[in-house]
């Protein structure tokens, strides 16, 4: 059989959580061939949300995908989103700079992703994962924040704790920096 390209696709499935989403999904991937490459899934108060890139040989279309996937998400009351994505942009892409982690607890309040993430954005500064949780107490809720970013050639990881700074005195939170050596494998 001669070689053929792949095309791939980004799934996202967003719904009220419950067991068996991931199989549900996964399975109906399974029985049309395709190929899961990378993946992320998370439940954020009662919400469960994932993402997948998929690929399958060509020829494949969307409608296909959409066909098979529709029914699974429909008998749990998810949303499904499905777009495909061009020649490349499904490539990893391998970071160039430090990976640095930013860490931020305090008192909830509005604002507190939106400002930090700002300020990196406006340094040029990636942001690849971002996870935040409420925890403490009603009357005394914290917030923390965790991303990872990646940072330009010319930022050092000591500039990005230079320019929070700032934002720990103004939004009275503690916020770290620390670079995370990628692993190899």
């Amino acid at each position: 059989m001669p070689h053929r390209e792949l095309t791939h696709y980004a799934v996202s499935v967003v719904g009220a959580d419950r067991p068996g989403i991931v199989a549900g999904v996964t399975e109906a991937l399974y029985k049309l061939g395709c190929n899961i490459a990378d993946s992320s899934c998370a439940m954020l108060a009662g919400e469960f949300a994932m993402i997948l890139i998929v690929s399958h040989r060509k020829p494949f279309t969307k409608a296909n995908l959409v066909e098979e996937l529709k029914p699974v998400c429909e008998r749990m009351a998810m949303t499904l989103s499905v777009r495909h994505l061009p020649q490349g942009e499904e490539d990893r892409k391998e970071t160039a700079g430090e990976i640095c982690q930013v860490t931020v607890y305090g008192a909830d309040q509005p604002g507190i992703v939106y400002r930090v993430t700002s300020t990196l954005a406006a340094r040029q500064i990636n942001i690849m994962d971002l996870q935040t949780k409420l925890a403490g107490t009603e009357q005394e809720p914290v917030y923390i924040m965790l991303l990872e970013a990646t940072l330009p050639d010319d930022c050092a990881p000591e500039e990005v704790e230079k320019l929070l700074n700032g934002l720990k005195q103004e939004l009275q939170v503690e916020i770290s920096v620390r670079i995370v050596t990628p692993v190899e494998l």
